[in-house]
């Protein structure tokens, strides 16, 4: 089983790896059979492939910045959260997304579920000045 602070480590370098848009660096943290939900209530990406499909097509394109806004919390069983911000242009508008993920990991380390919880109640205007 994963621990705690593996699943904080990876947790922070998902973070960072979005950051930089680092499409195949985000991919690599992934089991081959995960599920994606971005948000929650959409259909999930399943599978490697459709994963990396989703960020190829939405973050790859959306010269997003993140940072976390918390701490990660992370559990004895294989699974944790965390609050943090993307920064992107939204329908030609600067925004700021207010997101919370929740991930369970394999015994490997590697992600088998993400969830992703925002909606259009968590954009933020930013201020372009």
């Amino acid at each position: 089983m994963i621990s705690p602070q593996q699943v904080q480590e990876t947790m922070v370098r998902y973070i960072e790896l979005v950051d930089a848009c680092d499409i195949d660096g985000i991919v690599a943290l992934y089991a081959a059979d995960a599920t994606v939900e971005d948000p929650v209530g959409s259909p999930p990406h399943v599978g490697i492939e459709a994963i990396d499909r989703f960020y190829r097509e939405g973050l790859g394109r959306a010269n997003a910045r993140a940072r976390r806004t918390g701490p990660v919390s992370a559990s004895h069983a294989g699974s944790g959260a965390v609050p943090f911000c993307v920064d992107v242009d939204w329908n030609g508008r600067a925004c700021s997304i207010q997101v919370i993920d929740v991930m369970e990991f394999d015994a490997e380390g590697r992600i088998r579920s993400m969830k992703a919880f925002w909606g259009e109640a968590n954009l933020v205007p930013r201020d372009a000045s």
